[in-house]
């Protein structure tokens, strides 16, 4: 019954999400697949696939190394990566090339879901943090498809709208053959809602597994400077995947630090590049000088002195926040939940952010305890933290190191989850070693049913 409301109260959104799907910018492509026209090439893929779906770019960036990993654990095995947003898609194609398809998924119209699940006959889905699609989940189930969430999470707002519904998520979640959750907190959530108990494991977070190719020539500290316009003796501050309102808190800030520090750079890279114009705007309007990192190299990237270099690039961050001296992250100062606190942590640098942190609290919680990090809770604090470390260079330093110790004794997370998958595979794996020595599929025991009923 509750899933007949559901679906009633989708056809009645559905005229609305048609005029969302062709109006906002974001979604215009791949109308037709998010209806349900699966592209051709996935009608061609050679099976047994695995279908992963990640909604955008900080979850497929946390998966990455985890479907490097299964190309070379399953190698016969067709890998599916699908996404609602643009950026989720373009790391596919950038970081995944060769290693797997992309698709945009199906909106959770039942005929929708259903013709991808009929078409790709997937051997095993897995959804990733917190992608609870109830009538995908529901066709998965019925076509006998296990399903696993890894780097699971709840929360604390979620968990509290949740429970308003909490019946109904009991019956989404008991599809689940598998919850590998990030912490206790989470695992100890998704039992309150509804998951199986035995179903619910406690791994961690698989951003700690997030590598930086720090070998890489063009991304050296000397040869990002270059790029980005910097002298080699400019002191860099970067923040990272900013918001509206908090962005307008940095450049406040740092109008005023540049008033004790004139030789220090600010780079800015707002959470949705599309913005970038806009946030052009705003720094020009707090009388700062603006150079847009699209616009490089030009003469106007050989500009000195205090300026505000615009990064509306993709998949650059990661890197940038080598060049810096801190990193602040942003969706932090404004109720968003946090973005990656990992990145700039991985480059040894000291991590700011501020007190919405519920998408990351548990990292957050980890690099305060070792005192890799600060949390401020307003501009004003913001400035005075930033000065404090400037001028104490070496307790920045020292922070910055205990920043990556955090990273480095954490790893390990994406081992833990493809043990716990090869046993959703049927994949026989040997006692005595740590990894796959037999890698064949018990296909039949897992037969797809081509049966089922719309619910």
């Amino acid at each position: 019954m509750l899933y007949v409301i559901y679906n009633l109260v989708l056809l009645l959104a559905f005229p609305v999400i048609i005029v969302l799907l062709l109006t906002k910018k974001r979604c215009q492509r791949g109308v037709l697949p998010r209806l349900g026209a699966v592209p051709e090439q996935l009608q061609m893929l050679h099976p047994p696939v695995i279908w992963i779906h990640a909604v955008s770019l900080g979850e497929v960036s946390a998966i990455v190394p985890m479907l490097r990993q299964m190309k070379e654990r399953y190698p016969h095995c067709s890998l599916v990566v699908s996404t609602v947003t643009e950026t989720g898609r373009e790391k596919v194609m950038t970081q995944l090339e060769g290693i797997a398809s992309h698709c945009y998924v199906p909106i959770d119209i039942w005929w929708a879901v259903e013709r991808y699940v009929r078409t790709l006959r997937p051997q095993l889905f897995i959804l990733v943090e917190s992608e609870f699609w109830p009538n995908l989940l529901k066709s998965l189930q019925r076509h006998h498809v296990p399903i696993c969430l890894v780097n699971g999470r709840v929360s604390s707002r979620s968990f509290s709208r949740y429970v308003w519904v909490k019946r109904f998520m009991a019956q989404v979640l008991s599809c689940l053959d598998m919850a590998l959750m990030q912490s206790g907190v989470d695992a100890e959530r998704m039992r309150t809602l509804g998951a199986s108990s035995q179903a619910v494991h406690v791994t961690g977070n698989m951003k700690f597994d997030q590598t930086i190719e720090k070998a890489e020539p063009h991304y050296s500290n000397e040869a990002l400077r270059r790029t980005l316009g910097l002298n080699l003796e400019e002191v860099v501050l970067v923040a990272g995947s900013t918001h509206p309102k908090e962005e307008e808190c940095l450049l406040r800030a740092y109008r005023d630090l540049v008033q004790s520090h004139p030789g220090i750079v600010l780079i800015i890279a707002p959470r949705h590049v599309e913005r970038a114009s806009a946030l052009e705007a705003v720094i020009q309007q707090q009388g700062l000088t603006c150079v847009r990192r699209s616009h490089m190299p030009s003469t106007v990237a050989k500009k000195n002195g205090p300026r505000v270099i615009l990064l509306d690039s993709r998949g650059e961050l990661p890197f940038v926040y080598r060049v810096g001296c801190l990193g602040f992250v942003g969706g932090t100062l404004v109720p968003i939940g946090g973005h990656n606190l990992l990145e700039p942590a991985q480059w040894a640098k000291p991590v700011i952010f501020g007190p919405y942190i519920d998408h990351c609290r548990d990292i957050a919680q980890l690099l305060l305890k070792e005192g890799g990090a600060i949390q401020i809770h307003n501009q004003d604090d913001l400035l005075s933290h930033i000065i404090h470390l400037l001028n104490h260079p070496i307790e920045s330093e020292q922070m910055g190191r205990r920043a990556l110790a955090v990273v480095q004794q954490h790893r390990g997370v994406t081992a833990r989850n493809l043990q716990l998958i090869d046993q959703l595979l049927g994949v026989q794996q040997s006692p005595s070693a740590s990894h796959v020595m037999n890698r064949s599929f018990q296909v039949e025991s897992k037969g797809f049913s081509t049966e089922g009923s719309h619910s």
